[in-house]
Parts: structure tokens; C-alpha cells; sequence
């Protein structure tokens, strides 16, 4: 073999043989779909887990809200409950039963809500502690527009005309407090389900205000 001494003659490198226009083309659509999977698969996985992340905690104002309105609505109802039982008059006897279903459900919204996000029923924080500047608004163990314990023992013992204008004047204090606690939630949570459920709460009870009030003073106009 002939070895050159040409300076000049070195040998250049051997090109790479050209890919054919076809190739490049398949081999950038593999590329595009391959970024578009991956992506979509990154999208569809932050949409899984961001929802989780967002999911109220122990100690936040909407786990807050649905126990401790849990609780309100829950002596809603048993008072409505009494009521229904020995009530006289028709238009009271279906207000009451109207309260107790309309609340029992709310409950019933309230408990599913906690358990989707995992926690308990009760939580480590004192009762209205989600809401700001609520300091006093429990007294006794009670929440705004609660029923004493005294006041529900009467409650069960009334009869008659006494027995419904113990009821309607209980349960329009009741549903005072409760309004203002719905009002706080909408004001203060970022769900837009418990936003949802406070707002009608709000609604509702502010309509059975009115109803409470004219069955309040035909009661009170009759011997």
C-alpha cells in the first residue's frame, strides 16, 4: 500500500450519508407525538393530584364551617322533630317537618364532604374557630342562636299554643345564628360547593324568618 506524503492530500473525513427527506420527516412526527403524550400524561396526572392538594384541611375555614353547622342543624332538627309530634296547627306541623328534612339533608352533604376529604366528623379546633373575630360568639358550649338545655327540656314538655310559640321563637333565634355563620363561610371559603350549600342556607332561612314572623303574631293576635 501507497502511503501519501502530500501535505495537501490529507484525506478529509467521510461524510455521514444523507437521510432521505421521508426518514427526517417520520423521525419529527415521532418526536412531536412522543412530546404531545408525555404532555398529556403530565396534564391528566396534575389534574389527578392538584385537586388533592386543594382538598380543605383539618383546620380550615370549610372544615370548620360543615362540623360546627353539622352540630347547629342537628337541634334544628330534633326540635323540629318534637314539634312535628304534637304540634296542632297544619301550616307549624309542615314547617317543621319542611326544617328537619331540608337540615337532615344539608347534614347529610356536610359528613360526605368530610369524609371525601378524610377527615373526621370532629376536629381538634374549638368550635367557631374558623370564623375571625369569634371570640364570645360561644357561650356555654353553644353556638349563635342555639337552644339551652333548658330551654329544649321545655320545649319537650309544651303543649298546644305554648308548645308552637316555643318553637317558632326558638327556631327564629336558631336560624339568626345560623345565618350569620353561612354568610361568614361565603364570605371566607374558596370551595365552591360550600359556598354553594351556605348560600342557600342563607336563602332558605331567610325565607322561613318570614314565614316564623306571621305565624309569630296570628298566634299571638288569638286568645
Amino acid at each position: 500500500m501507497t502511503v501519501s506524503t502530500d501535505s495537501e492530500a490529507a484525506a478529509e473525513p467521510a461524510a455521514p450519508e444523507d437521510v432521505p427527506a421521508a426518514g427526517r420527516d417520520r423521525r419529527t412526527w415521532i418526536l412531536v407525538i412522543s412530546a404531545l403524550l408525555v404532555g398529556a400524561l403530565l396534564g391528566l396526572g396534575i389534574g389527578i393530584l392538584v385537586p388533592h392538594l386543594r382538598t380543605p384541611g383539618d383546620t380550615s375555614v370549610e372544615a370548620g364551617f360543615l362540623r360546627d353547622m353539622s352540630t347547629h342543624h342537628a337541634q334544628a332538627v330534633e326540635m323540629s322533630m318534637i314539634v312535628h309530634e304534637k304540634a296542632d296547627d297544619p301550616t307549624i306541623v309542615y314547617l317543621a317537618s319542611d326544617i328537619a328534612l331540608t337540615q337532615h339533608g344539608q347534614i347529610g352533604y356536610m359528613q360526605a364532604w368530610l369524609r371525601d376529604w378524610n377527615l373526621s366528623p370532629t376536629g381538634s379546633e374549638p368550635a367557631m374557630a374558623w370564623m375571625p373575630d369569634s371570640a364570645g360568639s360561644v357561650v356555654n358550649g353553644l353556638m349563635p342562636g342555639m337552644a339551652t338545655p333548658e330551654q329544649m327540656a321545655a320545649l319537650r314538655k309544651a303543649t298546644g299554643k305554648d308548645l308552637e310559640i316555643q318553637y317558632l321563637t326558638l327556631m327564629r333565634q336558631h336560624h339568626l345564628g345560623g345565618i350569620h355563620m353561612a354568610q361568614e363561610a361565603v364570605k371566607l371559603s374558596k370551595n365552591k360547593d360550600v359556598t354553594w350549600l351556605a348560600g342557600t342556607m342563607v336563602a332558605s332561612q331567610q325565607s322561613e324568618i318570614t314565614l316564623i314572623d306571621d305565624l309569630l303574631k296570628k298566634l299571638q293576635a288569638t286568645p
